[in-house]
């Protein structure tokens, strides 16, 4: 398959169990939603290493750039109650 004919990128996420965020597992191509979820779970839940995925279509991600971080990231830095250092985290509480 070449030029207009190859099927779209999808950028597969999985989350390996529950409570935990689902991470990037890698790519592939798909005709459609549908082929793409059940391609990424043949492909990336072999030994049933997940309970979830996520397909979405490359084309559809929009990301910042490495290179401008500094002047990206910037404005946050001057909201110090982001960070979780004011916050007491209770006990018991897990993947937080």
């Amino acid at each position: 398959m070449s030029g207009s004919t190859q099927w779209p990128l999808w950028e597969v996420f999985v989350r390996s169990r529950r409570g935990l965020s689902h991470t990037h597992a890698g790519s592939l191509h798909a005709p459609d939603a549908e082929m793409a979820l059940r391609n990424a779970r043949d492909l990336y839940t072999r030994r049933s290493e997940g309970v979830s995925i996520w397909v979405v279509p490359s084309a559809s991600i929009t990301a910042s750039s490495p290179d401008e971080k500094d002047s990206f990231f910037e404005p946050a830095g001057d909201k110090p109650y982001r960070h979780p250092t004011f916050y007491e985290i209770p006990e018991g509480v897990r993947h937080l």
